[in-house]
This record gives C-alpha cells, sequence and structure tokens, in this order.
C-alpha cells in the first residue's frame, strides 16, 4: 500500500487511521518513536494546559490547528512555537471533505494556509477534519506541499470520558511506530465541557510510550522518516 493513501475505502470515503512511523522498519540503530498529536485547537484554556503537561514531561508533540482559532489565539500558537512543538495544518472549516466540492476544499486550504503563513507557520503536514478523505484529498495535499498525516492510535478523548479507562483502550495499539490522536480543543461533535481528562491523560501515555522503549518526537521528520506502521489496529 503506497505512504499517505488510507487504510481502507467504505462507500467512498477513505479515512486517514493506523498509520505510524513504522518501527519495524526504523534501521536498528535509531531508536523507536512515537507521536503524540492533537487536534482542533488551538484553545486559549485547554491548549496552555496541555502544553504545561507536556513540558512536564520534557515531550514535544505536534498540533494540528484550525486556522481562523490560530489568528485569534496567536500568543498560544507562539508559546507553542517556543516550546519546541510543531504546528501544522487541521482547515479552516471543521467540514468533512466528503460533504464539499474539490474546489471548495482548495479555497479552505488555500485560506489556512495564508493565515498560518501570516503567523509565521509553514506547515507540512496535513490531517483533514475526522481523517475522511475524498478521492481527490490527496492530490489537493500535494498540490499545496503538504503531507497527510494519519495516527494509528485513537484516545476517542472527544467523547468525555476519565482519563484511566481511555488509557486502557488505547493500551493496544502503542508502541513503537504509535501516533496518538488527542484533541486539545472541543470540535464539532464533542461530548464533553472541556479537556481536563486530556491534560491528565498526558502523562500516562508518556510513561507508557517510554517502558515500551519509545522516543517521543514530532511528527514532521524529515523526508523517508515517516513510515506505515504495522495495523495494530486490526490485530487488537
Amino acid at each position: 500500500m503506497a505512504a499517505g493513501r488510507g487504510v481502507g475505502v467504505r462507500e467512498g470515503v477513505v479515512r486517514l487511521a493506523r498509520y505510524g512511523f513504522g518501527a519495524s522498519r526504523v534501521p536498528p540503530q535509531a531508536s523507536p518513536r512515537a507521536a503524540l498529536t492533537f487536534d482542533d485547537g488551538p484553545d486559549p484554556l485547554w491548549t496552555p494546559r496541555v502544553l504545561d503537561a507536556l513540558r512536564r514531561e520534557c515531550v514535544r508533540a505536534t498540533f494540528f490547528v484550525i486556522a481562523p482559532l490560530a489568528l485569534k489565539y496567536p500568543r498560544v500558537v507562539s508559546a507553542a512555537l517556543r516550546a519546541g512543538h510543531e504546528i501544522e495544518f487541521h482547515c479552516t472549516e471543521h467540514v468533512r471533505h466528503t460533504s464539499r466540492s474539490r474546489r471548495e476544499v482548495e479555497a479552505d486550504t488555500r485560506e489556512g494556509l495564508r493565515i498560518l503563513q501570516g503567523l509565521g507557520v509553514k506547515p507540512r503536514l496535513w490531517r483533514p477534519p475526522w481523517g475522511i478523505l475524498a478521492p481527490w484529498t490527496e492530490e489537493v495535499a500535494e498540490s499545496f506541499g503538504l503531507r497527510l498525516a494519519p495516527w494509528s492510535a485513537d484516545t476517542h478523548d472527544w467523547r468525555g470520558d476519565v482519563a484511566p479507562e481511555m488509557l486502557r483502550r488505547v493500551v493496544p495499539l502503542l508502541g513503537p511506530g504509535s501516533v496518538v490522536l488527542m484533541h486539545d480543543g472541543l470540535g464539532p461533535g464533542a461530548r464533553r465541557g472541556g479537556c481536563e481528562e486530556t491534560v491528565v491523560l498526558v502523562g500516562s501515555l508518556v510513561a507508557c510510550l517510554r517502558s515500551m522503549g519509545c522516543e517521543l518526537v514530532p511528527l514532521a521528520l524529515p523526508p523517508g522518516a515517516l513510515r506505515i506502521a504495522e495495523d495494530r489496529e486490526a490485530r487488537a
């Protein structure tokens, strides 16, 4: 399966899921890698708390931001950048690509990148809303010089579960090559009133991944470093 494509197709909808760094393909002398990623921010309350949790664990992460929120809260974006985190592109409007035309998504992407570049951010990665791709999403990404950014372990934190329960569910999906999906903002469909349990979850996830020998790194590594992982979810 070619890198960058979705794992499966169902009713014409391709989802960006069950991808990672592919530790089995990392040279033996390299440290196995894993990444923490956050969608739907920045949020003026919760993103700083996530940043504090990451600072306590000495971990750099990747944030896929909604461009108008980044424009509204530029100090939060700047704080993340100063701490060494990556800011990447999520969307301008949080709408499934399968509900929009290609031209509309191109306009959304163009505007979002314009906003982020005005803040001094030059994204290399793109995680579309809900990870749902239209047949042309990959072509649009390539036209903007972006790589699609999937995940391999979804915490489903948007549902509002407590951190221990989220950790219990996600542990079977963790290991070298994991890309963990969380949210530092309250996007469409969120069933919770805040991201406190995500903040709590960060420390437990870091401890678990480190116990598996993983080095936690940002996602946008140099070309060739991002590889397809084993389909852990299918084996769980």
